[in-house]
């Protein structure tokens, strides 16, 4: 669905964009992650040819990008850097112009209205008055720009931040929603710096870091055991002495401990005469890796490279 070969973008001598090889597979909820700053809206808006590339190569849906761009746009459906509508139009009255203008201008009027009304229903605006879209907050200006982006049905999803200002609750139903959509067929992008929610959401991951890919990889191959058990035991201190240095850290009654087997483990701490109250597999989580990856944050992105 998206293939990027070599994609970079310089403005002057900054590099915003530095030889980046994207791979998104039909059916993928890929989520590009990275500081702000670190170059995923430039890479969002040369895939929509919206910027264009210094050099590289970008295909969606294996035609080239931005040569035949307006070839692949009607599959597409996008949110960059938030939505923009006309503020002194209410909400339902925008989306229409837009089902008018794109998706929807060989459709009868009646149509038009029905895909509306079942774009607003599907991020959660159904029923919405008719304030001008200047009055809405934030997070109802965010699932009018989603909804937007819903009204053509696409077969490729490509979001920038689709969370930014929604509360817990809104954000749990547009990731079940982005899940429903990914079920029937649509292909989900996801531009986010929300580690929780990506981790959540997402079978794929992307790590950018001052421009460059640093990693991309399906989730559930890099969230594999960190080669640690934790455990919880009232003996905490005794546990120590008789695990004879493989306690990396206490913290009260919780140890991690350097072990690969918990069972074994759990073994040798009851022979010993020690209580255990709870003993897991320790696994690397998505903010570790992107921790570790990103450790020299974004505020180098302006930096010049040959």
């Amino acid at each position: 669905m998206i293939v990027t070969k070599g994609l970079t973008k310089r403005y002057g001598a900054r590099l915003a964009v530095d030889s980046v090889d994207l791979q998104v597979a039909a059916g993928d909820r890929y989520g590009f992650l990275g500081p702000n700053g670190s170059g995923k809206t430039t890479l969002v808006r040369m895939l929509l040819g919206l910027v264009y590339a210094t050099s590289g190569e970008i295909e969606l849906m294996g035609r080239p990008v931005p040569g035949r761009v307006a070839e692949v746009l009607p599959e597409i459906g996008a949110l960059v850097e938030g939505p923009a509508a006309y503020p002194h139009l209410p909400g339902p009255t925008y989306l229409s112009l837009l089902e008018a203008a794109g998706p929807g201008r060989y459709r009868q009027g009646w149509k038009r209205r029905q895909r509306v009304a079942e774009a607003l229903d599907r991020v959660g605006l159904a029923g919405i008055d008719r304030r001008p879209v200047r009055t809405y907050s934030l997070g109802m200006r965010q699932r009018l720009g989603l909804a937007g982006a819903l009204l053509g049905q696409p077969k490729l999803l490509i979001l920038d931040e689709p969370t930014n200002g929604l509360d817990p609750h809104g954000i749990r139903e547009i990731r079940d929603l982005l899940v429903e959509l990914n079920k029937a067929g649509t292909t989900v992008f996801l531009s986010s710096h929300l580690l929780a929610e990506v981790e959540q959401l997402c079978t794929r991951v992307g790590v950018v870091d001052r421009g460059r890919l640093v990693l991309q990889d399906d989730l559930a191959a890099l969230q594999g055991p960190t080669g640690r058990v934790v455990v919880h035991s009232p003996d905490a201190a005794a546990a120590v002495t008789l695990l004879d240095g493989r306690v990396e850290r206490r913290d009260g009654d919780r140890l991690v401990v350097r072990a690969v087997d918990p069972a074994a483990l759990t073994a040798r701490l009851v022979e010993g005469g020690l209580r255990v109250r709870g003993i897991r597999e320790e696994r690397r989580t998505l903010e570790d890796l992107v921790l570790e990856l990103t450790a020299a944050g974004s505020d180098h992105i302006g930096e010049s490279r040959p």
